[in-house]
């Protein structure tokens, strides 16, 4: 699942959480709506699909090659069994783009999206989410062995044996 599609549904349990009751206006809905296309959120859903149904066919299954067949039909790409939830998911994040930004922000957000750059950005960002958290986690790590080092050595000096 890729890295953009948990951080969406994890912020959008958060500011759904924290939303006002006021629904946002049908024009900022359909501005969030566009931009929920153009950001090609439903694909993203779509493509992190097989790897969840691989996950629960154990489960479902249990190890009985009937269950799998008919799981496996029943799970196939392009089984309405996802529309509904592709379809709430959707209205969701809609809502929640409508509730976080005004008309005029949507539109702009969408209008950068829909430029080169911002095709770009899109195709790009799973990458280098992937990329930029490796960063992250090898600077972590030398900061880790850094700090360790200097801790023991002081500790060292002050008469312990770390």
């Amino acid at each position: 699942m890729s890295r953009r599609l948990l951080t969406i549904a994890g912020a959008l349990l958060l500011l759904i959480s924290n939303a006002s009751a006021q629904a946002p206006s049908p024009e900022a809905m359909d501005a969030a709506r566009k931009l929920v296309t153009t950001l090609k959120i439903a694909d993203q859903y779509r493509a992190a699909l097989p790897q969840l149904m691989l996950k629960l066919r154990p489960v479902v299954a249990q190890d009985r090659p009937e269950i799998e067949h008919e799981y496996d039909a029943l799970t196939a790409p392009g089984s309405d069994i996802y529309a509904p939830f592709a379809a709430t998911m959707i209205d969701q994040i809609a809502a929640l783009y409508a509730a976080s930004f005004t008309v005029e922000e949507l539109r702009q957000i969408e209008a950068f999206y829909v430029q080169p750059a911002g095709r770009k950005l899109l195709e790009k960002s799973d990458a280098l989410a992937q990329a930029s958290a490796q960063i992250g986690q090898d600077a972590n790590q030398k900061a880790v062995d850094e700090l360790k080092q200097r801790l023991t050595e002081a500790l060292r000096q002050k008469g312990h044996k770390p």
